[in-house]
């Protein structure tokens, strides 16, 4: 796992605050649909790395589920082309008993070696009337020049990665299992 800590301002803003003055925010919502089950069906692909999977990631983390203070290496691309994430977890939230209105997730902040500085966190919110709603929330700046001159490219990448976060969560919501080398199994 990666070495050193968190390296931004602002630390757990993705769930209490604004995010740090110069850091654009991203926030994301999506309608998945209704009622407890699949609240908790996505909640629990959200606290199991499942979400992260789903987007298409290569996950190495040091704990199976989500718990505050795990470290979590998430990499896309191919080979030579790999891009690696270190991520520290800066809070979690389970669901609670019952069936009113809450919601769960958790939010990571980066570690030496991300391309970008922030937090980003992955939340399931069902409301009193029972509909349920992905909030994805990012802050972040460019680690370094070489990620800098490519910020275009960066927030696109960035727009792409949620895209298919969404498409993760709606398949956690439609109860859609996955074989080991991570294809949908219909």
């Amino acid at each position: 796992m990666a070495a050193g800590g968190l390296n931004y301002p602002g630390i757990g803003s993705t769930e209490h605050g604004p995010p740090p003055e110069g850091y654009p925010c991203l926030v994301s919502q999506t309608y998945l649909g209704d009622g407890l089950a699949v609240y908790r069906r996505v909640a629990q692909g959200i606290l199991t790395w499942e979400l992260q999977r789903r987007s298409g990631l290569i996950v190495r983390t040091e704990s199976d589920v989500v718990i505050p203070g795990a470290r979590v290496v998430s990499g896309f691309g191919i080979g030579p082309f790999r891009i690696n994430a270190p991520c520290e977890v800066v809070w979690v939230r389970r669901p609670v008993p019952g069936d009113g209105p809450q919601s769960a997730g958790f939010g990571y902040g980066t570690l030496p070696g991300h391309p970008e500085r922030g937090e980003e966190a992955f939340e399931v919110e069902i409301g009193a009337d029972g509909r349920v709603f992905l909030k994805v929330t990012a802050f972040s700046r460019h680690a370094n020049w070489f990620y800098q001159a490519g910020g275009l490219l960066a927030r696109a990448a960035q727009r792409h990665i949620t895209s298919r976060y969404v498409e993760g969560a709606r398949q956690l919501a439609a109860g859609q299992s996955m074989s080991r080398n991570g294809r949908n199994i219909a």
